[in-house]
């Protein structure tokens, strides 16, 4: 099993949105775009703001009343997230289990947001076939009860729904868009709240500018190894 990490990071398109939290309506915005000249010549308010409305005085797409509301609503709700309920299921499990400890230290920090970890992981049938893949550790916090894995024991087996999955004696390989990251290049990640997870063969190389962390499983129990 390797585990890749990313803290999340604003993209450009949310920072420049972010601009519009300085103003709290729609005339205030029009208003920032204003020219000292528009009063000085039009002496009315209402006529600078309808010059600004129609797009004269931006240097970009002067957005609509609408796209005003509905953009800075949008970028209030990334930016200033409302408190969701949840249960950290891994408290009070036996987390003898490295496999287990690794997840659970990291389990509320996906749950909120502020950290999001893939994780490789490979097992082998009895006839020896490989079956392997990348898992949205946050994405399938919130998708499925985790108290087996935690708490009786239950193996956790790549999905064909995940990021990643193979099958070798099926001949199946799949890749998936979860709620954080999109697949470019078969195993290399696009973030949705910005930045890239890429990993060449986690068994090989690192996962590329990120935190990974490694453990080897042996007869369903985690080694822990040296992390990258």
């Amino acid at each position: 099993m390797a585990m890749a990490e990313k803290k999340n990071e604003y993209p450009p398109g949310v920072e420049a949105d972010r601009k519009l939290l300085r103003f709290d309506t729609w005339e205030d915005y029009l208003d920032s775009l204003i020219e000292i000249a528009d009063l000085r010549n039009l002496r009315s308010i209402a006529s600078a703001r309808t010059i600004a409305a129609l797009g004269y005085r931006a240097y970009g797409d002067t957005l609509s009343e609408r796209e005003f509301y509905t953009r800075r609503a949008a970028i209030h709700e990334i930016v200033y997230p409302k408190g969701k309920p949840y249960v950290l299921v891994s408290e009070g499990a036996d987390l003898e289990d490295s496999f287990n400890r690794e997840l659970a230290v990291r389990e509320r920090a996906n749950r909120i947001g502020i950290l999001q970890s893939i994780i490789f992981i490979r097992h082998y049938t009895r006839g020896g076939f490989e079956i392997s893949g990348y898992i949205d550790f946050a994405h399938r916090l919130i998708s499925e009860n985790w108290t087996p894995f935690f708490k009786q024991g239950k193996t956790l087996w790549p999905r064909d729904s995940d990021l990643g999955y193979y099958h070798w004696r099926h001949g199946t390989v799949r890749s998936n868009i979860s709620r954080n990251y999109k697949v470019s290049l078969l195993i290399i990640l696009d973030g949705f709240n910005g930045g890239t997870v890429g990993d060449d063969h986690p068994l090989l190389f690192p996962a590329l500018g990120e935190t990974s962390f490694r453990l080897l499983l042996t007869k369903n129990h985690p080694v822990p190894t040296s992390a990258f």
